[in-house]
C-alpha cells in the first residue's frame, strides 16, 4: 500500500513536473492469456504465432500494487452489443472435440452495449476485466485507496480491422469522431473531470500544446497525485479524434502524436534508441517506450540489452511484458534499481532529486 506520510523529501520532490519522473508500464495489461483448450488448439493449429501471444497479467489491482503505473488497455466498439460475444476460437474448440473454456466474462457482460477490452477478437479474446468500465472502475477503486499515489498513465488503443483472411473474425466498428465521443463518455462515466489530467489543462494559455509542454506546461507531482492522464496509442487515429478539437480542446485524451504538431504532448518511440528517445524528452513530450517485444524474445532469452538502455533513456513511460514481479521463466525483469514504482528522470530530474520519497510503497 502507499503510505499518506510525507517527508521533508517527499514533499520537496512534489516540485518535479510529471515530465521529470519515470515509470514501469505493462504492455496489454488487460491480456489473461489463453485458456487450457485455446492453449491446446492454438499449439495444433498455429504454434508460432501462439509464441508471440502467449502470456499474461494478473489483475490490474494487482499490477497497481506490484508498482505498474502505467496501464494499457485494447478498446473495441460495440454500440448494439453483442458483436464480440460468441468468438470464433470457442466454436473451433467445439470442432475439435475439446473440453469447453471458462466463460470470457460474467453471463450477459458481452450482450450489452459499450466498448471491450481484449487483444484480438474472436482468436485472443479474454480480458482480466470486462467490459472497458469495469476496467476503468477498477483503476478508480485502487486510485481512491492510494490518493497519494504518482500519476497513473492510462494507455488506449483502439482496435479496427478484420484478422487474417484465413481466420475467420468480426470486423470491428471503425472509430468515428461520434465513437470517439461514447469513449470518452466511459471514461466520464467513471472519472469526474478534477481527476484527470486534461490536455485543455496542459495546454493553458498557449496557443498549441506543443507550444505548452516546451514552456513546462505540465503540472507538477503535487498537483498530479492521485489523478490520470489519458493516452491514445494509434497515431492513424490522431486526425479523426482532433476532428472538431484543434489542438486537443475539449478532448480527454493525449493522441501519440507527430512531434511539431498542434497536439504534440505525447508521442510513443517504442523501438527507438535511447539517443531518439532523449531529444523527445528534452523537447518536452512525454515519451513511452518498449524494453521488450514479444517477437523478438527479450523475455525468452532474458536478454537485458534493449532493456538496461531505455531504462537508462529520459522514456517517462518504459513498457514490458515482464515487470518486476512478472519475470519470464527465463528470469527476465523490468523494475528499476531499488524496488521503487516511480524514480526521478535520469535526463530530466533536477540534481538532488532522490527517489525513494517520489511514491512511498510499504508492502
Amino acid at each position: 500500500m502507499i503510505s499518506s506520510l510525507t517527508t521533508p523529501a517527499f514533499a520537496a520532490n512534489d516540485t518535479l513536473r510529471i515530465n521529470q519522473i519515470q515509470v514501469i508500464g505493462t504492455h496489454n495489461s488487460y491480456h489473461a492469456g489463453f485458456a487450457p483448450s485455446a492453449t491446446m488448439l492454438m499449439q495444433a493449429k498455429a504454434p508460432e504465432a501462439l509464441a508471440g501471444i502467449d502470456y499474461r497479467h494478473p489483475a490490474l489491482t494487482r499490477q497497481l500494487d506490484d508498482g505498474v503505473r502505467q496501464l494499457e488497455l485494447d478498446v473495441f466498439a460495440d454500440s448494439k452489443g453483442g458483436r464480440y460475444a460468441s468468438p470464433a476460437i470457442t466454436h473451433l474448440i467445439a470442432e475439435a472435440g475439446l473440453p469447453a473454456d471458462p466463460p470470457m466474462a460474467a453471463a450477459g457482460v458481452l450482450d450489452k452495449p459499450g466498448f471491450k477490452v481484449m487483444h484480438m477478437q474472436d482468436i485472443d479474446p479474454r480480458s482480466v476485466c470486462q467490459p472497458f468500465v469495469a476496467c476503468l472502475g477498477e483503476i478508480r477503486a485502487w486510485s481512491k485507496a492510494h490518493p497519494d499515489h504518482a500519476p497513473l498513465f492510462i494507455l488506449i488503443e483502439t482496435k479496427e480491422g478484420e484478422l487474417h483472411e484465413k481466420i475467420p473474425s468480426v470486423i470491428p466498428e471503425p472509430f468515428t469522431p461520434l465513437v470517439f465521443d461514447a469513449l470518452e463518455r466511459e471514461i466520464a462515466s467513471v472519472f469526474s473531470a478534477d481527476e484527470i489530467i486534461s490536455p485543455d489543462q496542459v495546454r493553458g494559455h498557449h496557443a498549441s500544446l506543443d507550444e505548452a509542454v516546451r514552456a513546462n506546461g505540465w503540472p507538477s507531482l503535487a498537483k498530479a497525485r492521485g489523478k490520470l492522464v489519458f493516452l491514445l496509442d494509434q497515431r492513424k487515429v490522431e486526425a479523426i479524434y482532433l476532428e472538431g478539437h484543434p489542438a486537443l480542446k475539449g478532448r480527454m485524451m493525449f493522441t501519440n502524436a507527430t512531434p511539431g504538431a498542434s497536439d504534440a504532448a505525447f508521442t510513443e518511440c517504442n523501438e527507438c534508441r535511447a539517443q531518439e528517445i532523449n531529444a523527445l524528452v528534452r523537447r518536452g513530450y512525454l515519451v513511452r517506450t518498449r524494453a521488450d517485444v514479444p517477437e523478438q524474445g527479450q523475455g525468452l532469452r532474458n536478454d537485458g540489452t534493449r532493456r538496461d538502455a531505455i531504462i537508462g533513456s529520459g522514456a517517462q513511460m518504459i513498457s514490458t511484458d515482464y515487470p518486476e514481479r512478472e519475470p519470464s521463466a527465463q528470469g527476465y525483469a523490468v523494475g528499476f534499481p531499488g524496488g521503487v514504482a516511480v524514480r526521478c528522470n535520469p535526463v530530466l530530474a533536477p540534481r538532488g532529486c532522490m527517489d525513494a520519497p517520489l511514491e512511498r510503497v510499504i508492502r
